[in-house]
């Protein structure tokens, strides 16, 4: 039997492998340790891997950069190899970055209330477009239209696959062929590069700017209304501050203007939220209630930012506009699926309990959490990571200050708490390479670990680490991140 190289032997060149020293895929898949693997995932999966395995492991053979003891361990990185095309490429990660609803890390949890309704319609048919009562063909979007009608006020309500897309659809619907006016520092881009000028053109809208970047009075509204304007936007900008010398114009004031010239007005709230902040402490952001009840004939806002539920672009306001909205033709495109559509119907029950919300809905439970609570959290964990990154790291527990949201309020900070692990190293030198080599042991472990780097170290707020459904995981892991810095 061939064997590897090993320590404490002399160094001399491994015997290298041939192309005619490795099997036939039929003989690899004979072999005793191989063939476990096709009563687990059938006989044409582990071909396939086997075939692509082998492929890849000749032209090594052929550019002399197999080694002949590697051989053995064919049936091993077979078993690797199907293992890893089989994992899930979305999967769970620990948020330790501060930042609650993070774009880039699936922004909302969902409350348990909703799981159970998404899991429910899953495994079996369900009423999407169904009216049990009249027995007959129904409308997807009466299975939540109600409740946004009564919990914002609206007189009639639609939903889309998310709010950029309820942007688009107002737009197209109400404004398509003619005018729209906004002001010039509402134009915004959030991520991906969607801005306002791109969407209003895609939706066949004639932009037409207002104001100055920092200052929009309402007589600039005025004097731009003319024959073809067909709609007045306001944007509100949650994902950045203009400071200083500003003036904008409310939808309270901008209303009249709209119904004296005879055209709606569309606000578009972004991240939205249904309960006013402030009563936690947390910063106040405009409800769709108080942007209807100041005059607004339509409001977008967002389902899986600040309101806590799945991806989703709610649309309430005046019944004839919300139904011109769900008739034209692009709806049909943008839809919301019953897998969101159950999820939001359940978020939104929850909704008619307010005084429940911080118990029931984790983006509240998440944002309101008493530092207290998270202080005597990192004081818990502090030493089992401490005995994992020793000695190349120093653990001590800080004060933080974490983000809302990094599209969603992302210039608000919250007061928090966590571990701040700083490298033991004599100078800067060499400071960069070993956060990165912590980072990527991190991510690299079972349940991944995405933490920040700020100052030269890397910190670890655990305002989003669960304690009754994470904080054991993140402990249990502990041992391989050890491991895989020594």
């Amino acid at each position: 039997m061939v064997h590897g190289p090993t320590a404490g032997s002399p160094v001399s060149p491994p015997v290298p492998a041939a192309p005619k020293d490795l099997p036939s895929v039929d003989r690899l898949l004979r072999d005793a340790a191989v063939t476990h693997l096709m009563a687990r995932h059938g006989h044409a999966f582990v071909a396939a891997q086997a075939r692509r395995l082998l492929e890849e492991w000749r032209q090594r053979a052929l550019d002399g950069a197999l080694a002949a003891w590697e051989l053995q361990r064919l049936p091993a990185e077979l078993d690797r190899r199907c293992a890893e095309r089989l994992a899930p490429r979305m999967r769970r990660v620990i948020n330790l970055t501060g930042t609650v609803l993070h774009t880039n890390l699936g922004r909302a949890l969902l409350a348990d209330e909703a799981l159970k309704q998404v899991l429910a319609c899953m495994v079996s048919p369900n009423n999407l477009e169904f009216d049990l009562a009249r027995g007959e063909r129904g409308d997807r979007d009466s299975l939540v239209e109600d409740l946004l009608c009564e919990i914002t006020g609206a007189q009639a309500a639609t939903v889309v696959n998310n709010n950029a897309a309820a942007v688009l659809l107002g737009i197209a619907a109400l404004a398509g062929g003619k005018e729209a006016i906004v002001s010039r520092g509402e134009l915004v881009e959030i991520g991906g590069a969607f801005r306002m000028p791109d969407v209003m053109a895609a939706a066949g809208a004639k932009l037409v700017e207002v104001g100055t970047t920092n200052r929009t009075h309402a007589r600039d509204y005025q004097s731009a209304i003319g024959p073809d304007t067909a709609l007045l936007l306001k944007v509100h900008t949650s994902n950045y501050a203009i400071q200083g010398f500003t003036s904008a114009v409310s939808e309270a004031e901008l209303a009249p203007i709209a119904r004296a010239a005879g055209v709606p007005l569309m606000t578009d709230l972004g991240s939205g939220s249904l309960v006013d902040l402030a009563q936690w402490g947390l910063p106040a952001e405009p409800l769709p209630q108080a942007m209807l009840a100041d005059g607004c004939d339509v409001v977008t806002f967002s389902g899986d930012k600040l309101l806590g539920g799945p991806q989703a672009g709610l649309i309430v306001g005046r019944k004839d506009l919300v139904q011109r909205i769900r008739k034209f033709p692009m709806k049909r495109a943008l839809r919301l699926s019953k897998l969101p559509l159950a999820a939001l119907e359940a978020t939104l029950r929850l909704y008619l309990q307010p005084d429940r919300l911080t118990r029931d809905l984790p983006t509240l439970r998440l944002l309101t959490r008493p530092v207290e609570q998270i202080q005597a959290q990192a004081e818990r964990v502090q030493a089992r990571v401490e005995d994992a990154v020793a000695p190349r790291f120093a653990v001590r527990v800080s004060a933080m200050r974490g983000q809302i949201g990094s599209g969603s309020l992302p210039v608000e900070t919250l007061p928090s708490a966590g571990l701040v692990l700083t490298p033991r190293l004599p100078g800067k030198r060499g400071l960069g390479r070993a956060l990165d080599d912590l980072m990527t042991a991190l991510r690299a472990l079972p349940l991944p670990v995405i933490a920040r780097v700020q100052a030269d170290e890397l910190w670890m707020d655990l305002r989003c680490l669960d304690e009754t459904r994470e904080e054991a995981e993140f402990i249990e892991q502990l041992a391989q991140l050890k491991e895989a810095l020594a």
